[in-house]
């Protein structure tokens, strides 16, 4: 772990206490720490250096509204394969929210995340990425089967910094 030390004006500090008892931080390191990863994760999307993401794309939307459950539901099945859980919550009569967890290339996640959000009768809608990177350390696992003992090669995906 490596230490630094840095200087605020007061207001700054005052403003920065405040922030860490609103959201519940133990110490000033946390937040700092929060509030880094937050600032290098944007910049890593900003510099388009994230191939790969994790996303939890959140929306809501009327179900009565002619065809928008269908036309939801197509682009879904279309991009199934970025698709890792999705979770449909009824509010009232009329609205519905969605939060789909998404995986992928970062190009296609926000390709889908943009069309679905775009589409006539979406609200509210909301995504959160978090870079993954491939793992650097490959390795096999032994399928748990009749043919035991056969390992078949993967990387993960894991989250930077």
């Amino acid at each position: 772990m490596e230490r630094f030390t840095i200087s605020l004006d007061q207001e700054l500090a005052q403003e920065f206490e405040r922030l860490i008892a609103d959201r519940g931080y133990q110490n000033r390191s946390e937040a700092v720490r929060d509030l880094l990863r937050s600032r290098l994760e944007a910049l890593r999307f900003e510099r388009k250096e994230a191939k790969y993401c994790v996303a939890n794309l959140s929306f809501v939307y009327n179900h009565h509204e002619r065809t928008l459950a269908e036309r939801l539901a197509g682009l879904q099945h279309d991009n199934h394969d970025l698709i890792v859980s999705a979770m449909h919550v009824h509010l009232d009569h009329d609205n519905c929210i969605e939060s789909i967890i998404l995986r992928g290339l970062t190009t296609s996640v926000r390709g889908f995340a943009n069309s679905l959000i775009a589409e006539p009768g979406v609200r509210h809608g909301q995504m959160n990425l978090v870079s993954l990177q491939p793992d650097a350390y490959p390795h096999t696992h032994a399928k748990q089967s009749a043919s035991a003992g056969h390992a078949h090669p993967h990387t993960h995906l894991k989250p930077k910094s």
